[in-house]
């Protein structure tokens, strides 16, 4: 079972690529330029339009990468996967907003107002951390947003019950302010394509497979809110008005050969360039001409004695903030995919692709794949056992919490925009 606020069971994550509608994220790695350590390792698994986000980066087009964090419990590695890939994107060009979650902590999880601004920092500080750059980015608690909280209401207003029963599964219980979730949500994805973040560009935002409702309803109120929808026929683009044909008369005045119909207009030549211009003269007559967002789903960061690492569950992770030598010490006691005995696991070998310390070694502690190649074959053929291999972690994790926090103690949030 996998929804926005819950995950439970194991995950087929190619049964989940099917069901969801995805691509798989292998298909398209080849043209991703220097592609990071979790495309490589297959750890970013599926996508949605990440093409347009491919294009852009190869063209140096502007686009923007997005995601965020809600603050109901201490960062840990799993948040950091998240971190380190919107730290990536940025550096691949993208202006990088970063969302605090605290209105859907406050809701859904109920934590204070106080508490939540007080987490919300460490995550803003932990990011920071892990490399992002003040000069392209845009950090923002949801509360503090009028940008998000405007553009929710307008978006609310696309989205009636039956559709939120369908996709949430909520039921006569649940209670209101949990029903504008999915419209902030929806919100906080748009929000990079408004006017005053120099309106519609590419937009990615990597998640886990649990967020997909929540890209996916976005993706569909992007359609919503615009004026124009387009569809590709041969040559060209055929447009569509939801507001009316007197919109589609607009559109003959572009430098475009033109046909027109009783409900569409098909224009011909670069589709690329029809879209912008469409895009531009919607823009004209006071309309978003939002681009539905892509997006990248990575795999679920295990716990540390099985299941989904949750912030929820304080045995289940490490967090950033963890003193060191306990950090080191909830590495000694992790679930491992080695055998009952020494014995066996010398003459059987172990199992690296359902071990918890493998995973951790794959997702943040080595960044050489020949290494990690040289790890997991190791396990496999019996000469790495699991005591000395959680060993070695435990103390690069010692190392990486000592040498993160004092970087945290030194993060300068002045030379940020936040708007908090």
């Amino acid at each position: 079972m996998i929804s926005p606020w819950e995950v439970e069971g194991i995950i087929d994550y190619d049964k989940l690529i099917k069901e969801f509608g995805m691509k798989p994220f292998s298909e398209l790695i080849d043209k991703v330029p220097n592609p990071n350590h979790l495309m490589r390792r297959g750890v970013i698994f599926g996508h949605r339009d990440y093409d347009r986000i491919v294009d852009a980066m190869v063209k140096g087009k502007p686009w923007a990468v997005m995601s965020g964090f809600m603050p109901s419990g201490l960062p840990h590695f799993g948040h950091k996967m998240t971190m380190d890939e919107i730290v990536w994107h940025q550096k691949m060009g993208g202006k990088a907003f970063v969302c605090i979650a605290d209105i859907e902590a406050h809701f859904v999880r109920d934590v204070g107002w106080g508490k939540a601004r007080e987490l919300g920092f460490l995550y803003i500080r932990s990011i920071v951390s892990l490399g992002l750059n003040p000069e392209n980015a845009v950090i923002y608690f949801q509360s503090a947003s009028d940008h998000v909280k405007n553009l929710a209401l307008e978006l609310s207003n696309e989205v009636n019950w039956s559709e939120l029963r369908a996709i949430y599964g909520f039921s006569s219980e649940t209670t209101i302010a949990r029903l504008l979730i999915p419209a902030i949500q929806a919100s906080d994805i748009l929000h990079p394509q408004l006017k005053d973040f120099n309106g519609p560009k590419p937009v990615v935002v990597p998640v886990g497979a649990d967020q997909d409702p929540h890209l996916r309803l976005a993706r569909d109120l992007a359609n919503r809110m615009n004026i124009f929808s387009f569809e590709k026929i041969d040559g060209g683009v055929r447009v569509r008005s939801r507001k009316g044909r007197e919109y589609l008369k607009a559109l003959k005045d572009l430098n475009f050969e033109c046909r027109v119909y009783g409900e569409h207009i098909d224009l011909f030549g670069d589709r690329e360039e029809i879209e912008n211009a469409v895009r531009e003269k919607e823009l004209e007559m006071g309309g978003y001409a939002f681009i539905p967002p892509s997006s990248t789903y990575h795999k679920f960061t295990t716990g540390l004695k099985g299941g989904k690492m949750s912030s929820s569950k304080p045995e289940s992770y490490i967090s950033l903030f963890e003193d060191p030598d306990e950090g080191a010490k909830k590495v000694m006691m992790a679930l491992t995919g080695g055998r009952a005995t020494a014995e066996e696991q010398r003459r059987y070998g172990g199992n690296p692709d359902n071990c918890v310390i493998f995973e951790l070694y794959s997702y943040h502690f080595v960044q050489d794949d020949r290494e990690l190649c040289e790890i997991r074959d190791s396990c496999r053929g019996g000469s790495l056992l699991c005591g000395r291999c959680k060993r070695i972690l435990a103390e690069r994790v010692r190392e990486f919490l000592r040498d993160f926090q004092e970087r945290v103690k030194s993060v300068d949030l002045d030379d940020f925009y936040i708007i908090k």
